[in-house]
C-alpha cells in the first residue's frame, strides 16, 4: 500500500465552529484517499470542549477509513489539556513535523 500523507495546519482557537470545519476537512482528505493525516497545531492557541470533541471525531473518521492520525507542535497549554483529559493516550504527538517524518515516515 502506498502512503499518502496529508498535513493539516490548524490555527487560532479550536472551538465548535472550527471543529465543524475540521471534520469537513478531514472528510474531504479521506475522500481523496490520504491514509496518514498529521495535524500541525503550532498555531493553535486554545481548545475548548467542542474542539476536543472534534479532534476525537476526526480520529474516529480516520480510523474508520483504516488510516492513521498524528498530532505535532502542540503548545504547553494544549499539552496540559491533553494530559488532563487523557487525550495524550489517544493521540500520538510529535514535537514538530521533522520528528514526525523521522519517526513515522522513515519507518514505512
Amino acid at each position: 500500500m502506498s502512503l499518502s500523507v496529508k498535513v493539516l495546519e490548524l490555527s487560532g482557537i479550536l472551538d465548535g465552529i472550527r471543529g465543524n470545519d475540521l471534520r469537513r476537512e478531514v472528510s474531504g482528505i479521506l475522500a481523496n484517499e490520504a491514509n496518514i493525516l498529521l495535524l500541525d497545531m503550532k498555531e493553535v492557541k486554545f481548545i475548548d470542549s467542542s474542539g476536543l470533541g472534534a479532534l476525537v471525531s476526526a480520529m474516529q473518521m480516520v480510523r474508520a477509513a483504516n488510516g492513521k492520525m498524528f498530532v505535532c507542535s502542540i503548545s504547553d497549554q494544549v499539552r496540559m489539556l491533553f494530559e488532563l483529559t487523557k487525550m495524550d493516550r489517544i493521540f500520538q504527538t510529535f514535537a514538530d513535523q521533522d520528528e514526525f517524518n523521522r519517526q513515522v515516515l522513515a519507518r514505512q
